[in-house]
């Protein structure tokens, strides 16, 4: 029970960070409520699981080709800087009053955590190459039998933070004024673009 509670943490690691899902879902929690910033964990959840089965079959090796970087990282920098600018752009937009009827589509707000975790060179150095390590150590230690088992909590300790990210945003938004959520809006938005600006540096990195 201890070492399923262990990778359980290790799932609550990974996605705890503030990165570009963390305030994409803030972002749209306090837009949109609960479901929207859900959705946004969920698809970068769903990202998670499809690294996780490359582990599974073995593509490593794959990813470690420099133009396949190359292109996550630059796609990573479009999704990541175009997120960004619509989030800046749509700031002034937005009023207390108008949140229920601003919403973006559910499944607008799904594929946009999951294409920033699908496309996200730091999320595939977890799977691909944290993972990887752990995955290999737990078949010697464990037996294959226990990787499945292992491997689910670390999702459950992934969904949980998704959870509790999505509640807080969805909460937070009960108590600003107009200002204050043009600024967050703002502010996310930013957040975003840097962190797109840092995969664009990242991606001219290898071509040099």
């Amino acid at each position: 029970m201890s070492v399923f509670l262990g990778y359980i943490f290790l799932g609550l690691s990974l996605a705890a960070p503030i990165g570009p899902v963390n305030a994409a879902q803030l972002d749209r929690g306090i837009k949109s409520g609960f479901l929207h910033a859900w959705l946004v964990g969920l698809g970068a959840t769903v990202a998670d699981a499809i690294y996780m089965l490359f582990v599974f079959i073995g593509v490593v090796q794959f990813i470690e080709v420099p133009i396949i970087q190359t292109f996550l990282w630059a796609f990573g920098f479009f999704v990541l800087v175009y997120t960004g600018i619509e989030s800046i752009s749509g700031a002034g937009r937005i009023s207390v009053d108008s949140r229920s009827t601003t919403k973006d589509s559910e499944m607008k707000s799904f594929f946009s955590g999951f294409f920033m975790s699908l496309f996200n060179p730091l999320t595939i150095l977890f799977w691909l190459g944290i993972f990887g390590s752990i995955l290999a150590k737990t078949v010697t230690t464990y037996g294959t039998s226990q990787v499945i088992m292992y491997s689910a909590a670390i999702f459950i300790g992934i969904t949980v933070w998704d959870i509790t990210m999505a509640a807080l945003a969805s909460t937070m938004r009960k108590y600003l004024t107009n200002r204050l959520l043009t600024m967050i809006s703002i502010f996310s938005g930013f957040s975003l673009i840097g962190f797109g600006v840092y995969f664009g540096i990242q991606a001219l990195l290898i071509l040099i």
